[in-house]
């Protein structure tokens, strides 16, 4: 079965790849949702509704503290008055006119065991392994994922919870994890966080915590795992994930059960379809996935519609303007975004009326 998409929104954006591909986008809704881009040194913040109301420029702008660090997942308050980054020593939150508000030291995580620091905070120690964090939807907690130890010796990953108004830590989980980088995910129900560590070749790791203001509450989905956290919506009580290397999608409840699974069905026995990484719930009731990377005929359809409980296929995409070679970022609300790096497009979709 074709599902037919209908263009609601269009936008030339030089940057907008960066909305269709990582973990660009914080809040729901577009009066809330904020939406993430680096610009060389600097974090631009930009509104979802604004951008496709022709506002181009951005609500906010923070600079980065660490003029050599280019990875880490950062975060931005909800009313955009500070940021907070992930660094390779620390975590540092900045207010919007630049200046430091806290700053949360922890181990390097560069992997040379015992190498020195020149005392420069600008140094970028060797190697791509990085942390994540994650202000909380009332912007009232900063989750982080950090490497504690010194200098290297007796390190262990760990993931903290931070007052967000002075950085000091409440709460703290060690991990059995070796991570290349990391990610979260922030529940709509405002009080989970998720978080996603990958770690190469050694797969993916997947935790989920709770803080109630005096204990952390925490648990793992990875017996018998090897997932990549997707997305949730606030119509279900689960999560979405994918197995590390495309096989199959799957529903879980909260705890990790398995509610539903589903595979592509392109491809054939010698190229089998892959899920991307990319994807997730257009609203409640439907589920966009991708195949780009493994659909090598650039004439097949590379997006499907997923039925959100079941998983089951519904049909694949088609597009007015012909076939869409990127991933596709879907926004919970009824619709998704795709990119078109020919001309610089960023693209806001929803299914045609039947």
């Amino acid at each position: 079965m074709t599902i037919t998409a209908q263009l609601s929104h269009s936008v030339k954006l030089p940057s907008g790849a960066g909305l269709v591909n990582g973990f660009a986008f914080e809040g729901r809704g577009d009066a809330s949702r904020r939406a993430l881009l680096h610009n060389g040194h600097e974090l631009e913040v930009y509104n979802l509704g604004e951008i496709f109301s022709g506002e181009l420029a951005p609500t906010a702008v923070f600079p980065v503290p660490w003029k050599g660090w280019d990875r880490g997942v950062n975060s931005v308050s909800p009313d955009a008055t500070f940021a907070v980054f992930s660094g390779q020593r620390a975590v540092r939150a900045i207010s919007s006119d630049g200046k430091q508000l806290w700053e949360y030291r922890h181990g390097c995580w560069g992997p040379e065991l015992g190498h020195p620091h020149t005392g420069d905070e600008q140094e970028v120690c060797r190697g791509l392994e990085h942390g994540s964090c994650r202000i909380s939807d009332d912007g009232r907690l900063v989750w982080a994922h950090v490497m504690h130890g010194a200098d290297g010796h007796d390190w262990q990953e760990c993931w903290v919870v931070l007052d967000a108004r002075d950085g000091h830590e409440l709460a703290r989980l060690p991990l059995d994890s070796a991570a290349s980088g990391s990610h979260h995910v922030s529940h709509p129900d405002g009080l989970h966080m998720g978080l996603c560590i990958g770690m190469g070749q050694d797969g993916i790791l997947l935790h989920w915590a709770r803080w109630d203001g005096k204990r952390l509450t925490s648990w793992d989905v990875n017996e018998g795992l090897d997932r990549i956290l997707m997305d949730v919506h606030k119509g279900l009580e689960g999560f979405l994930t994918v197995e590390h290397y495309g096989a199959n999608v799957r529903l879980h409840a909260l705890d990790g059960a398995v509610l539903a699974e589903g595979a592509p069905e392109s491809g054939d026995d010698e190229n089998p379809a892959c899920w991307d990484y990319g994807g997730g719930f257009i609203d409640a009731e439907s589920i966009i996935a991708s195949t780009v990377d493994s659909d090598e005929d650039a004439g097949r359809a590379r997006h499907w519609i997923l039925d959100a409980r079941t998983l089951h296929v519904r049909g694949n995409v088609s597009y007015p303007t012909g076939p869409v070679a990127s991933y596709a970022r879907p926004l919970g609300d009824g619709t998704w975004l795709t990119y078109n790096g020919k001309n610089g497009t960023l693209d806001r979709w929803t299914t045609a009326p039947s």
